[in-house]
């Protein structure tokens, strides 16, 4: 919270990576409470963000590849369409 100026409450995920690339750690508040994730990939390396300002935005799509070990800046994901008429 102090570090990264975020609410570790607002349901962002916090994911922080080894050295090697290899193993994940993420953190979420789940409304009951803070869940740790570890994540070690047996066979390949997470393939990493370029970080500005120390955090990384991905879409949930990004996150989903991300978290499966993909490469996640293949995926792009559609933009929300907002409608033309209400009603």
């Amino acid at each position: 919270q102090e570090i990264f100026g975020l609410d570790p409450f607002c349901g962002a995920a916090f994911v922080f990576r080894s050295k090697r690339a290899d193993r994940v750690k993420i953190l979420v508040w789940d409304r009951t409470g803070m869940v740790l994730i570890h994540k070690r990939l047996e066979g390949g390396k997470f393939v990493w963000p370029q970080v500005r300002d120390g955090v990384m935005r991905l879409s949930a799509a990004q996150f989903a590849a991300l978290f499966e070990g993909l490469d996640w800046r293949l995926v792009r994901p559609e933009r929300g369409r907002r409608p033309r008429l209400a009603g």
